[in-house]
């Protein structure tokens, strides 16, 4: 089946209408490409229509390339020139530059074919780049409606054209939110920053598209780049005003990437250098960036990771074959804190019906006030209208009696993170659940199978792991207890999908896989503050990992209220096999202080009336003064990144982890672990299983056991093998 249909009426008009077929969503691909390639040459040559629309079959015009096209180009030309990426990317390029020609005179400027890109819903990356192409660009309004290129966020830059036509579109300056953070706007926001050029109704979207045709000049056809006379908005790099926003740029890409993100590097390289030639030359230099960042091994793993890997893991790469799918209608909340609000807005936003359950009315109240708060940020910010807010809260059924979650198909217990309190809740949802319906605990750190001790039918209970605040973060871990069935399992990763979430499945252990991950990270930080070493110093060497948040940061935005509840239930568990390491004076210091974080307006930060971040806690010194014999900041770099990345080796040597593609995007969606490197795993094998046995023992030889290379890990030192060569395919 075709990708791409031609379509000429009686009107002279041809409509390209592109359907990737048994897709929801358009991409492109090679068999795309060509065909485009085919439609654009046939139109041009023959010139048998007054003008073309481009346009989409679906709701949407295009997601995007398609990533698998990329990631087969790295993989095939790893060991060779590059060449064949170039050739590729120029040859996208070509196409996108006959279509911005649209077959006039190469000398006079005229008899050539108008394009105009109508775009019906959602348009990204090349889809977006499609329409940079065109003479014309309208976009139909609607809630669903979003224009940018957000090639940024996967570790790339807009490679077929985008860097070079917005930033001489609208200059450097304007174009950073579109280029530089990727920014999906509004049909409102697209045309006020220059993006598109007009808005309609998605009823006259095709006929608005002809009518500009029909009225279409050649002046109007010629792009400002392709005129004498051309001068970047904003000024040329060597122009005054473009020199200070250049240096200005460089300056603010740095701080904002830490200069581990290269693709933001490259793309202002790109941009930079092409400005200083014609807008031919400008393309091929953005290819030739373009093949640089597809090169690096760290964009390779971001694409593996973020979209290939992300992708299987959704579509049930390790979900139980063997179990019916399942589709929810009806479950139950109980517990209507931040978290249990939180799984009932996801939950009801994507069309569910929820009882939500708490000690008295007040509680459930307060509860559904801070869903309605969230359902207002999307009415004010245009994602979701008046109407639908108030048809999502009539989903929610606030109650007090358990009697009400007798017709749910799951049940979340999601009540304060001690184990008591759960068990009582528990026994209490078992008594009035249905017997067929599935019982969860949201625990982010007890085991399962401890807690399954509430509940008769144990092979119905599990543990589904939300991360805070709920409303924002997507990772979901599925917890599988020792007796819980796979068909239970199967139930909560439809659930977890139908919430439009990522789930990762793994097996029962304290602190399970993320916060076993997340903890060391806290406590190797608030241990340096114990040593001396200055928080400004651990903060910044987080930071320059890669890590969205220092560890200090992180204990502060999180609680630190709840890392005092958490480290004592561990202390509970393990008694003297818990390794302290002076976290508990740092903490017994925070708790004496009432220094609870944020959201109390003090922590290991100052924070003003607005709760923003002012400075570091300057007695943090007072208490434990900074040691003279400071260590190196790669060391700290080190300390850091390895307290989580051997962590995870852990998780998967004793089985709680089952799978390094769960691994390493649960890491990134779950806690920020360096996303530039592809996660924990994949970062292990940027540097090399023998660079990480080598430091790995220097650092155990300094600062204890917890830094010991495990068995799994010396192994793979020996033979010199990453963990991608090993056990991406082999672990099922």
């Amino acid at each position: 089946m075709s990708e791409f249909s031609l379509e000429i009426g009686t009107d002279e008009i041809a409509i390209v209408k592109w359907d990737l077929p048994n897709k929801t969503l358009n991409v492109l691909t090679l068999k795309g490409i060509e065909e485009l390639e085919n439609i654009v040459d046939e139109l041009l040559s023959t010139k048998k229509v007054k003008g073309v629309v481009i346009t989409s079959g679906k709701k949407d015009f295009a997601a995007g390339m398609d990533l698998n096209v990329l990631a087969d180009l790295q993989a095939n030309t790893m060991n060779q020139k590059n060449e064949k990426i170039f050739e590729f990317i120029i040859r996208v390029h070509k196409l996108l530059r006959k279509i911005e020609h649209g077959g006039m005179n190469e000398k006079t400027k005229k008899n050539g074919i108008p394009f105009v890109w109508a775009n019906p819903g959602l348009s990204a990356g090349i889809g977006t780049e499609i329409g940079l192409a065109c003479h014309h660009r309208i976009v139909a309004e609607g809630n669903r409606s979003k224009v940018g290129l957000p090639e940024i966020l996967v570790g790339l830059f807009p490679g077929a054209g985008g860097a070079t036509r917005v930033s001489r579109m609208v200059g450097l300056m304007t174009s950073a939110p579109i280029l530089m953070e990727g920014k999906m706007f509004s049909p409102k926001n697209a045309k006020n920053a220059g993006l598109i050029d007009e808005i309609t109704s998605s009823d006259d979207l095709i006929n608005d598209a002809k009518n500009w045709i029909i009225n279409a000049t050649d002046e109007v056809m010629i792009k400002p780049w392709d005129r004498k006379g051309y001068k970047m908005p904003g000024g040329s790099p060597y122009h005054p005003n473009g020199f200070m926003t250049f240096v200005g740029a460089s300056a603010m890409i740095s701080s904002r990437t830490k200069n581990v993100y290269p693709a933001a590097k490259y793309l202002l390289s790109a941009i930079y250098e092409g400005a200083l030639t014609d807008f031919d030359t400008a393309l091929r230099i953005e290819a030739r960036w373009f093949t640089k960042i597809l090169t690096e091994k760290s964009t390779s793993n971001m694409i593996r990771t973020l979209f290939i890997n992300k992708n299987a893991i959704e579509k049930g790469l390790r979900r139980p074959k063997k179990s019916q799918e399942n589709k929810l209608e009806n479950i139950g909340v109980v517990g209507a804190g931040m978290m249990g609000a939180g799984i009932t807005h996801s939950a009801a936003l994507n069309g569910i019906n929820v009882t939500l359950i708490d000690k008295d009315l007040e509680s459930v109240n307060l509860g559904i006030s801070r869903i309605s708060q969230i359902l207002e940020t999307g009415v004010k910010r245009g994602k979701l209208s008046g109407e639908k807010k108030q048809e999502i809260l009539n989903r929610i059924n606030p109650s007090t009696n358990y009697n009400d979650l007798c017709k749910t198909d799951l049940v979340i217990e999601a009540v304060f993170e001690n184990p008591e309190i759960k068990n009582v809740v528990l026994r209490e949802i078992s008594n009035h659940a249905d017997e067929k319906t599935i019982i969860a605990s949201n625990t982010s750190t007890l085991p399962i199978t401890d807690l399954a001790n509430s509940i008769p039918d144990q092979e119905s209970f599990l543990g589904i792991h939300f991360f805070s605040p709920v409303d924002k973060m997507n990772l979901v871990e599925i917890i599988k207890g020792k007796r819980t069935s796979e068909s239970t399992i199967a139930l909560a990763f439809d659930f977890v999908r139908q919430i439009r979430k990522t789930p990762i499945i793994v097996n029962d252990a304290r602190n399970f896989y993320a916060n076993r991950c997340i903890i060391p990270y806290i406590n190797e930080g608030m241990i340096m503050v114990k040593e001396g070493v200055p928080p400004q110093v651990i903060e910044n060497a987080a930071l320059q990992l890669g890590m969205p948040l220092g560890p200090l940061q992180l204990i502060d935005e999180v609680s630190i209220e709840l890392a005092i509840s958490i480290a004592d239930q561990t202390k509970k568990a393990l008694g003297n096999n818990l390794e302290d390491n002076g976290i508990s004076n740092v903490l017994s210091l925070m708790e004496k202080n009432k220094r609870f974080g944020r959201k109390v307006g003090a922590g290991f930060y100052e924070y003003n009336e607005r709760g923003k971040r002012v400075c570091l806690w300057q007695e943090l010194k007072t208490h434990f003064p900074h040691r003279k014999d400071q260590p190196n900041f790669s060391e700290v770099k080190s300390r850091l990144a390895l307290i989580q990345c051997l962590e995870a080796v852990r998780a998967l040597e004793s089985k709680v982890l089952v799978d390094i593609r769960e691994g390493d995007l649960g890491a990134i969606l779950g806690w920020g672990c360096m996303p530039w490197a592809g996660g924990p795993f994949s970062w292990m094998d940027l540097k090399g299983s023998q660079w990480i046995a080598k430091e790995c023992e220097q650092l155990s030889n300094k600062y204890g056991t917890r830094f010991q290379a495990g068995n799994l890990l010396q192994n793979l030192a020996k033979s010199n093998e990453k963990f991608y060569e090993k056990y991406a395919t082999t672990l099922k």
